[in-house]
């Protein structure tokens, strides 16, 4: 069978397929879905609950959640892909050189590869945004610099079995370079398993951007982000249990869909799965 045959197969990759096209139409429709300005305070309609007039309800300043979660949907989406284009950007290049030159260049590789894992990687990223001004950029550029090592990992052990292959023993017989035998020959065949590490990569580079905002050193007040709707939840969770609720639900199908996605783009390029 053929990747898109696997992959039309497994229900839950198209159910995740499903959730992260609607994160899409709705980051990319955000001015024309958002029913309020996601920056218009409202003091009239300060913690009101659920209504026809504001479905999920409205924060501490009386602003529209429906209108910020949806905006919040775009910061989700460029931390996701910016982060993890850079982490994935890192890590092929380390893993690819690791790969295929091996010997003293690889044992140096994953010797900075095994001092990076060893410090935790949300603590790492706290203390290096003690240190700068808290900023989308600076998340994203802190996040994509502190997430490659997993793909590092990936990418090197697909080289090593890729490099002794016959097609790359002919790459090498008519006198291709390396640059052209690790771009063109050898890499093509390792992206299958970068999709992946990419597709897993969005989801967790969505749940640190949250978790930063939420702790207050994330996405800044009063742009609207999913994190920083949870911390006026946790300041009002007696009295307003949709600020909580709500932004969570998002973070929570987000990341599923996310990983759904991952999970069936990684068995439908299995080819061991294939008969």
């Amino acid at each position: 069978m053929t990747f898109w045959e696997m992959f039309y197969k497994n229900k839950l990759a198209l159910a995740g397929l499903g959730m992260v096209l609607l994160l899409f139409v709705v980051s990319l429709l955000a001015p024309l879905l958002a029913p309020y300005d996601p920056g218009a305070i409202d003091l009239k309609n300060v913690l009101a609950p659920p209504s026809a007039d504001h479905w999920f309800g409205t924060d501490q300043l009386g602003r529209d959640v429906l209108s910020r979660m949806i905006w919040g949907a775009r910061i989700s989406l460029k931390v996701g892909f910016i982060a993890t284009g850079l982490a994935i950007l890192i890590g092929t290049v380390l893993g690819a050189v690791a790969g295929y030159y091996g010997g003293w260049i690889d044992s140096a590789v994953m010797r900075f590869v095994d001092i990076m894992l060893c410090f935790p990687t949300f603590f790492l990223i706290l203390a290096v945004i003690a240190f700068l001004e808290p900023s989308i950029w600076n998340i994203m550029i802190v996040i994509g610099l502190t997430g490659w090592m997993g793909v590092t990992r990936l990418v090197r052990a697909d080289f090593i079995s890729l490099r002794e292959r016959d097609f790359v023993r002919a790459a090498r017989a008519i006198g291709a370079g390396d640059a052209r035998i690790i771009f063109i020959h050898i890499l093509p065949n390792a992206l299958a398993s970068i999709l992946v590490a990419a597709t897993l990569g969005v989801a967790g580079a969505i749940l640190t951007e949250s978790a930063l905002s939420f702790l207050g050193i994330g996405v800044q007040p009063p742009t609207p982000s999913w994190g920083n709707i949870l911390t006026a939840g946790k300041d009002n969770i007696d009295i307003a249990w949709w600020l909580s609720l709500y932004p969570g639900l998002a973070i929570l199908l987000t990341v599923v869909g996310y990983n759904l996605l991952g999970e069936g783009i990684r068995d439908a390029s299995d080819p061991r799965l294939k008969k």
